[in-house]
């Protein structure tokens, strides 16, 4: 399935965004569509943190186990989730633009079963949704670093 990309500039420093976008224990308030976030791991947020997040998708509660399965401070991180017969990794980059960050995100689904494998060409019908959902975390990430009122946990 081809990767599904949203990206949005933030006025401020990449270290700045990379910092609070990876700071998953203050996601709860900051990202709307976050009810609940649960850190399976225990020390600093980094490769191979575990949690539990519990979202807003489509319109119901969906609650799934996910981990940082690559980190660069600054940079980049990937999050991985085996979810409803398929792999999904989510890349997030923080890119210097403009004095700002460039934040480009882009989530690729790998189904794994033999039925997530039979409706995986339904899954395109899904990709408009997923932007939407993709690009929402980000405006209010934008939102709360731009107001001044975040400051990472």
């Amino acid at each position: 399935m081809a990767p599904c990309t949203v990206s949005l500039h933030i006025n401020a420093p990449p270290a700045t965004v990379f910092a609070l976008a990876s700071d998953v224990r203050s996601w709860v308030g900051r990202v709307k569509a976050i009810k609940k976030v649960e850190v399976l791991t225990s020390g600093n947020v980094g490769l191979g943190t575990k949690w539990r997040e519990t979202r807003m998708m489509f319109g119901r509660e969906a609650t799934e186990k996910l981990e940082f399965v690559w980190w660069s401070v600054g940079k980049s991180y990937a999050v991985g989730c085996e979810s409803c017969g398929a792999k999904y990794r989510t890349t997030f980059e923080f890119i210097p633009e403009d004095g700002g960050t460039l934040v480009k995100v882009s989530m690729v689904v790998k189904p794994v079963t033999f039925f997530a494998k039979l409706m995986s060409p339904l899954g395109a019908l899904m990709m408009g949704g997923m932007k939407k959902c993709l690009l929402g975390d980000l405006e209010d990430l934008k939102r709360e670093i731009e107001s001044g009122g975040a400051a990472p946990a």
